[in-house]
């Protein structure tokens, strides 16, 4: 491209290609992408400070002198977790629980939201009621009768007794996670499904079912960290040493005697093993949440 400038003038040569503009940068999104990562880094902090007191001695921890950085770190604290030898069994425990209560959980739940999404019948607003007055129920009150209900039926020490305590316990709120992603797909693309032949049940698994996928890995995410994570129902029906999730197995570490001081970095190490299946978890499933719920299903 040739340019002639003539004074403050630019004339353009006749042919030439001129630059594209570059595009001006918007000081109106300066301020909340600086409020963003800053919200970001104090989210990440906590975790962070966990995977740096992971590696440092206990002597350090416990210095007025903060250290905000791994130098001279070892992993000696991974070393001697994994060496009591309990962990694998508590996490074994955690991943039998938490998936068998996640899929009890997604099947009733789901067929609970496709029925009180698509159908009307009678009694249909009492137990959505229902559905509300149990997540108002405080889970302290219901210890009892949960003990007793599993021992009366043998669930006590077992895999299937914490499960369903479990899978009852998020299936509520899941309902009302899977009842608006149900709600959000238009009835009429299963009614064009059946016009081309398909049947109302071949029209479901074809159309419906793979739309909803996001929507079940988001309520399947949400149950997963409530029973991952929970303590108290396990804490009250696992009692044996050798049942106990991780939950518990963490709980061992800062249960320290009169005449033991608490080993913080043998805490974190153990928190840090925790969180690592959560972890891989979000990256299997991510890509399925960010997916539009029904992206692409209606052209023209």
């Amino acid at each position: 491209m040739t340019l002639t400038e003539t004074g403050p003038n630019v004339k353009v040569v006749p042919g030439a290609v001129l630059p594209r503009a570059r595009p001006r940068r918007r000081p109106g999104r300066l301020v909340p992408s600086l409020v963003g990562l800053l919200v970001a880094a104090l989210w990440f902090f906590p975790v962070y400070w966990m995977w740096n007191s992971a590696l440092l001695p206990n002597r350090r921890l416990q210095s007025f002198t903060p250290n905000f950085l791994p130098t001279g770190g070892s992993l000696d604290n991974f070393r001697a977790v994994l060496g009591k030898g309990s962990f694998l069994p508590a996490l074994w425990m955690s991943l039998s629980v938490t998936l068998l209560a996640v899929t009890v959980c997604l099947l009733f739940a789901f067929l609970a939201a496709l029925a009180i999404s698509r159908y009307r019948f009678r009694g249909r607003t009492s137990f959505v009621v229902a559905v509300l007055l149990v997540q108002m129920l405080p889970a302290e009150g219901l210890f009892i009768a949960q003990y007793k209900l599993m021992q009366g039926i043998g669930g006590l020490e077992s895999i299937w007794g914490v499960s369903l305590l479990y899978a009852a316990l998020v299936v509520p709120f899941t309902v009302w996670m899977l009842r608006g992603f149900v709600a959000g797909v238009p009835v009429d693309l299963e009614e064009a499904g059946m016009v081309d032949g398909l049947s109302r049940t071949g029209a479901f698994f074809r159309i419906t079912f793979p739309l909803l996928a996001p929507g079940l890995v988001a309520s399947g995410v949400y149950a997963f960290l409530q029973c991952w994570n929970e303590f108290t129902i396990a804490l009250v029906i696992l009692q044996r040493e050798e049942n106990k999730t991780l939950p518990l197995w963490l709980r061992s570490f800062v249960q320290a005697s009169a005449t033991r001081e608490i080993d913080w970095g043998q805490v974190m190490a153990a928190s840090s093993l925790v969180a690592v299946p959560v972890i891989i978890f979000f990256l299997l499933v991510q890509g399925r949440m960010t997916s539009g719920l029904v992206s692409g299903a209606v052209k023209g």
